[in-house]
């Protein structure tokens, strides 16, 4: 971690994040800056919040690597119900289906709401496969969004963005921004100071992790020229089904894991997909990630929790 140090601004900012397996992802604010709580004990500090981060639920998904997907994604919801304290919304990083389907959203929606929290969605290649499920996916979850449903919200004194990096694939699947939602975020990010704590969440990760497998995106690197001069920024992603975590400067990347079904680590597989593993494995590879946001400057931390 000696890169984690943040540029010199008005103040320092250190993301702590623990993960546990089974569930989603808690992210809680106070102060703008990140540390790490136990599960037992993720409530927001007073003045600060939480939110929840899942990820690739996969709903319609019904293969041997996982032949119940809404059976894990009920799993991850009880976990969520199951915080303490009152995360003041929910991310879903993307896949919400397996294949785009009207039935397939309406059981997602149905377990999600079950959190009864507000979500705010980021889409993944299986739910927009075309221009017609495009339209639908932004019917439902892109009210009030931006071209293709990027859009940016504040809570709490932290600025979320939210990016769409599924629509316009390039070789092997990699992600791509594209010039229209990169003068957006230009123009997005223009007004506020270097101060200001940046989440950005999308799908497909904002750093190469394996191009061979698309697993990143063409054009991350003028986004993350943009978000340069901030002191904070945490980037949320999915798509890869695992743990991965990379700090560069101000800037943190952390993958999320699913709650459907793992993917093998690049190389060590000839492409990537679901992982079959054996029965009793299968929860210890899907996973929840805890944060808590609070005004104490700390070096970046992460551990696993299994539930078995």
């Amino acid at each position: 971690m000696s890169d984690a140090e943040s540029p010199e601004v008005d103040r320092r900012f250190a993301l702590k994040c623990m993960v546990w397996a089974g569930t989603g992802v808690v992210w809680t604010v106070a102060g703008g800056v990140p540390s790490s709580r136990l599960i037992g004990s993720a409530a927001a500090e007073e003045g600060g919040f939480s939110f929840v981060q899942i990820s690739d639920s996969h709903i319609g998904f019904d293969k041997p690597a996982n032949p119940d997907a809404r059976a894990t994604l009920e799993a991850a919801i009880d976990q969520v119900i199951a915080l303490p304290g009152s995360p003041a919304f929910m991310i879903h990083t993307g896949d919400i289906t397996h294949a785009a389907a009207a039935a397939q959203f309406d059981d997602a929606a149905q377990m999600i709401s079950r959190a009864k929290l507000d979500v705010h969605y980021a889409p993944g290649e299986h739910d927009i496969v075309d221009a017609v499920t495009r339209a639908a996916y932004l019917d439902r979850f892109g009210k009030g969004a931006t071209g293709n449903g990027w859009y940016a919200f504040d809570h709490g004194g932290v600025h979320f963005i939210s990016l769409v990096n599924v629509v316009d694939l390039k070789a092997n699947g990699l992600g791509s921004l594209g010039g229209e939602q990169l003068a957006w975020l230009a123009d997005d990010l223009s007004g506020k100071t270097s101060s200001t704590p940046i989440v950005v969440f999308a799908h497909i990760p904002l750093w190469t992790i394996a191009p061979e497998w698309g697993w990143g995106t063409e054009d991350s690197a003028e986004a993350l020229k943009l978000l340069a001069r901030f002191g904070s920024v945490t980037v949320l992603n999915g798509h890869i089904h695992q743990l991965m975590q990379k700090v560069e400067g101000s800037v943190t990347f952390h993958t999320a894991r699913s709650t459907a079904f793992p993917q093998p680590a690049p190389g060590t597989a000839p492409a990537p997909g679901p992982l079959r593993v054996p029965p009793g494995d299968l929860r210890k590879l899907l996973g929840v990630t805890d944060v808590a946001f609070s005004a104490i400057a700390s070096p970046l931390a992460i551990t696993d929790r299994s539930l078995a």
